[in-house]
């Protein structure tokens, strides 16, 4: 072994002798060049190898390669790149290629290799490497779809993209994504022989060697992609796909009138047809023509004529159709139009009233789903509609009796509008539901109580709450119960809600840390209180926090009353219960802050 790192040392001599010659290493500098490499070297040809082995040696010779350029910035000197760059490439387009052999299925490595080529290698080279990914990973369609566009946006070959495309659908016969960028990529061919052809009239060149029909211009191939990918994928989501990408050609007018009506015809059934139908509107002009400047005014009643035509579409769609599904797209359209931005008091009001109209629709129907209600609730309680809200709450509790998010709805509700009712409904909605997932509805009255009832009153939801809600849910209650004791009655009332829950376990780290930053707010901080938090938070999270550990060893070597001898001793015990990279993070920091950092 020490023969093959020796040969490999000497085969970098040449170009070492170069660098130094032509000033843009030193003598010392070449020295510990070759001492690196020698480590790198060893690691790499010896029996047992290591990924990462491979990995730093890569590494280092790229960041060799950028100090290069650097230098060769800094010092204007642009020679002997053959001599240098490309045999320090050499190398590293043979460390990649042991490495992907070794490990075949790793896919990071040949991205890695894949991006290094691009930068350093020639276009050939990458092409070889993305021919051996593939070989391997065939069965990865991304991979296929970044080969082919750099086939087609780097190397100008769509010929080789469609290659590629070709045999990854015999491998993928039925992914919606490779049909796409091969349709996409069919496309954007024919709109560059078009520019081609345009360019070839334009300077009244020979046409000759143009040899391409007015059928591949107008997107013939991209065609019969089309028509055949919706024999293999059916869906109109993925029409609808198809039709996006057709439109950001303006040359593919037909392609985009016979898939648009393929669309209508084969998917009618489906709500994404005719939502993509329906918002089709609001890009038709009602007056074309017209091209003088437009008033405000005019503009909205333009766009409220738009949205009007659109919701006659949903309106259709919606006797055709009548599913939750159908209703959903039609409400989604209303919600976002009412929160697009206007001037206008009268469009902002219809786009209101329409949205209200579709909510009350599709709750005579019963075609409205947990989170349209919680929509709907939503839109009315800024606008003070309580008694609708009210009942819209009562009609959601009614189908989804069991949801927290329904019950909570009714709660914000009666709060907003200052119901005497709460605490009785409150009562109620834990009757009916499980207490693990009542926690949402506990912080929610907590949180009304603090600004409503006395403080007595609200300590009681806490301690009830502590009481009902067990595990991790609860760790959040607490840090809010801690707040609000530091709020009402500062450090004092902090720490005796501190000790009444130092053993109900789990905790947050938050809670402990909570405590330490309350403590050090006091005028009169005192160490003994910042070491019993800081203990009972290391006997919880000890063994996984190193921060902890860290803040403690400040902590007694910043306070007036701290014991820095102390700190050996935190030290050693941090040690013993830190685990694995933890125990390494809390070296490295405890390093850190003895240099002075």
């Amino acid at each position: 072994m020490a023969e093959i790192i020796q040969e490999r040392i000497e085969d970098r001599i040449p170009e070492l002798e170069q660098l130094e010659r032509v000033g843009l290493f030193s003598r010392a500098e070449i020295k510990a060049i070759i001492k690196k490499a020698s480590d790198l070297e060893y690691k790499i040809q010896r029996r047992a190898l290591f990924k990462e082995d491979f990995i730093n040696y890569i590494q280092y010779e790229i960041n060799l390669l950028e100090l290069i350029q650097r230098r060769r910035t800094r010092i204007k000197y642009s020679f002997k790149k053959d001599e240098i760059e490309h045999s320090i490439v050499h190398r590293i387009q043979g460390v990649f290629r042991r490495a992907s052999a070794k490990w075949k299925d790793d896919v990071q490595l040949w991205l890695s290799y894949v991006v290094f080529c691009k930068k350093w290698a020639t276009k050939a080279q990458l092409s070889k490497v993305f021919s051996a990914m593939l070989a391997i990973h065939s069965n990865k369609p991304a991979l296929w779809i970044m080969a082919a566009k750099w086939e087609m946006e780097d190397r100008l070959s769509s010929e080789s993209a469609r290659q590629l495309f070709l045999r990854a659908l015999r491998f993928h016969p039925e992914c919606p994504k490779l049909y796409q960028e091969y349709f996409r990529m069919e496309l954007m061919h024919a709109e560059k022989l078009r520019k081609e052809k345009q360019e070839f009239e334009k300077a009244d060149m020979d046409m000759g060697s143009f040899d391409h029909s007015e059928e591949i211009l107008n997107g013939e191939l991209a065609r019969i992609i089309y028509k055949n990918s919706i024999s293999k994928i059916k869906g109109a989501e993925f029409h609808v796909s198809l039709l996006s990408i057709a439109q950001l050609f303006d040359f593919a007018k037909d392609l985009q009138k016979e898939i648009y009506d393929d669309l209508q015809a084969m998917h009618t059934d489906d709500p994404l047809t005719w939502d993509y139908v329906a918002r089709r509107e609001l890009e038709i002009q009602s007056q074309p023509g017209d091209e003088q400047p437009l008033t405000k005014q005019v503009r909205a009643a333009e766009v409220g004529r738009r949205e009007e035509r659109c919701c006659a579409v949903y309106e259709e769609a919606v006797k055709t159709l009548p599913t939750e599904g159908m209703w959903k797209c039609y409400i989604n359209f209303c919600l976002e139009r009412f929160s697009k931005k206007t001037s206008s008091e009268f469009l902002r009001g219809k786009r209101l009233e329409r949205t209200m109209i579709s909510f009350r629709k599709a709750h005579e129907l019963k075609l409205l789903s947990e989170s349209q209600y919680k929509q709907w609730i939503e839109l009315l309680l800024p606008r003070d509609f309580f008694t609708e809200a009210l009942e819209v709450a009562e009609a959601g509790i009614e189908l989804f009796k069991d949801s927290v998010t329904m019950w909570q709805m009714k709660l914000q509700v009666l709060i907003a509008s200052k119901s005497p009712d709460i605490a009785m409904f409150v009562e109620e909605a834990f009757v009916h539901l499980k207490p693990q997932v009542c926690l949402p509805l506990w912080i929610s009255w907590a949180e009304w109580s603090e600004g409503a009832q006395s403080h007595e009153d609200t300590e009681a939801i806490y301690k009830k709450a502590i009481l009902a809600i067990t595990g991790t849910s609860s760790v959040t209650l607490k840090d809010k119960y801690l707040d609000w004791a530091y709020r009402i009655g500062g450090n004092k009332k902090a720490r005796t809600v501190f000790k009444s829950l130092q053993e109900n376990r789990p905790f947050s780290v938050d809670f402990f840390r909570k405590m330490i930053q309350f403590e050090k707010e006091q005028e009169s901080c005192k160490m003994a209180n910042l070491r019993e938090y800081y203990e009972r938070a290391l006997r919880e999270f000890g063994s996984v926090d190193s921060d902890l550990w860290m803040d403690y060893i400040k902590e007694e070597l910043n306070h007036p009353l701290g014991r820095p001898e102390n700190c050996g001793q935190i030290y050693w015990r941090a040690m013993k219960m830190l685990q694995g990279e933890s125990a390494e993070l809390f070296v490295a920091k405890h390093a850190m802050h003895q240099a002075g950092h």
